[in-house]
């Protein structure tokens, strides 16, 4: 039986999906665009393509978060449309790779600005494992303690980006840029494209608080639609701003666009101000991903596909202890291994079957439910719903074109799911 207590509201909801976006991507990623678009108008287009299919998602998995408010959000979404099997397949990626592996390198991003700005004669593994267990201790203290983290977290990163974004305004002029380009190629575009999806990924994970969410039909759907809608305006300004101190040139010349941006606009401060920004920015996607994957494997063992043991609740913070517990040991574990950025690799294609599938469920469940109304629809679906999956399915071949060999892996990770479904729905029966 559930015990997981509803005491978030709307604006819980719109800082956990803005949290589950903004990372480390957005001072990074922009110079791998503008490698391969070479004018400005061509990278802020790209980047709004980019927000536009990250709003066709929050569309459609708002409409089924009005469809299904339950526990797990997508893994529920997965396991209602089609089978249980898939969405423990999806489950057991999340916690064996995606998110685990995704916490690991974003927690040793952190420990590196981090010991940039203190100087700390430390190891860098050694603070992202301390980082993980302060932000574990937290999330065990209950939903409202992890949650109140999130959304501080969440408001000062919005704070720096806003920064960055006036500094450059106000501190810089426009540099010269050279009247020609190169021709754009579909590969190019796809090799753009690439990057600006991976930077506005993760506001699907905002579906898995379901189960806290007060009132999830009307605070989930708008929440996903505000936060969404909010960090596409924060990308194209930001990258509006790389442009206007750097130019094309100058960003594609750089990998560190933030801090180069930066130093340009008030000198030497800037780099050090940058790192700042970048350190609260990962600690606020840790936040994020603490507070929100657990949810996913309590409801795995709720449906008896996993441990007893994780579907454990305390009954003084009404929190999943044991699955947050669970996923801070196995971040911990891939930080002090080293391999993150290995194991990112190999489930770049598997992330994005498991988005196409999702998005796919709303055409099962608007068939089984024709002529019922669950408060919110997609507008312009089925063609912007269907846009989302073609979109996800490029993304997927595109990866697996480019990187075949890691797709391959990602795949066997994957697939070693079957057994391992098999084993717990035999031991659950």
């Amino acid at each position: 039986m559930n015990q997981l207590a509803r005491r978030l509201g709307l604006f819980d909801a719109t800082m956990i999906v803005m949290g589950g976006i903004i990372g480390s991507g957005i001072f990074i990623n922009p110079y791998i665009v503008a490698r391969q678009l070479h004018t400005p108008w061509l990278i802020l287009a790209a980047w709004g393509l980019g927000g536009w299919i990250a709003l066709s998602g929050g569309f459609i998995w708002a409409e089924l978060a009005a469809r299904r408010p339950l526990l797990g959000g997508q893994y529920a979404y997965l396991r209602e449309a089609y089978h249980p099997a898939v969405a423990f397949m999806y489950g057991w990626t999340l916690l064996a790779v995606i998110q685990t592996g995704g916490m690991a390198a974003v927690a040793v991003t952190f420990a590196r600005y981090f010991l940039e700005i203190t100087h700390l004669p430390v190891a860098d593994a050694v603070i992202a494992v301390l980082v993980l267990a302060i932000l574990t201790l937290i999330n065990c203290i209950g939903v409202r303690a992890g949650t109140t983290a999130q959304n501080i977290l969440m408001a000062t990163k919005i704070g720096a980006i806003a920064a960055l974004v006036v500094c450059g305004l106000v501190f810089s002029a426009s540099p010269q840029e050279s009247v020609s380009a190169p021709a754009l190629s579909w590969k190019a575009a796809g090799a753009a494209l690439t990057p600006i999806a991976f930077s506005y990924g993760g506001w699907q994970t905002a579906s898995f608080m379901t189960a806290e969410l007060r009132d999830p039909r009307r605070d989930l759907t708008r929440g996903l639609l505000i936060g969404v809608l909010g960090v596409v305006v924060l990308y194209l300004s930001v990258n509006f701003v790389y442009l206007r101190v750097l130019g094309t040139e100058g960003l594609a010349a750089t990998t560190t666009p933030a801090s180069t941006a930066m130093q340009v606009a008030i000198g030497s401060k800037g780099a050090s101000l940058t790192a700042v920004a970048i350190a609260i920015s990962t600690l606020g996607f840790l936040s994020q991903g603490m507070l929100t994957a657990p949810r996913v494997y309590f409801a795995m063992a709720e449906d008896r596909l996993f441990f007893r043991s994780v579907g454990i609740v305390s009954e003084r913070t009404k929190a999943p202890v044991v699955a947050i517990a669970l996923q801070g040991v196995l971040a911990s574990i891939i930080a002090l291994s080293g391999r993150y950025d290995q194991i990112l690799s190999y489930v770049t294609s598997s992330d994005f079957i498991f988005f196409g599938l999702t998005a796919a469920s709303l055409f099962v469940f608007r068939k089984r439910e024709r002529g019922e109304s669950p408060g919110y629809v997609v507008p312009g679906h089925p063609w912007t719903t269907l846009l989302f999956v073609i979109a996800s399915a490029l993304i997927v071949a595109g990866t697996v074109y480019s990187h075949p060999k890691e797709s391959l892996i990602g795949w066997m990770i994957l697939a070693s799911g079957v057994p391992v479904y098999l084993f717990w729905r035999t031991a659950g029966q």
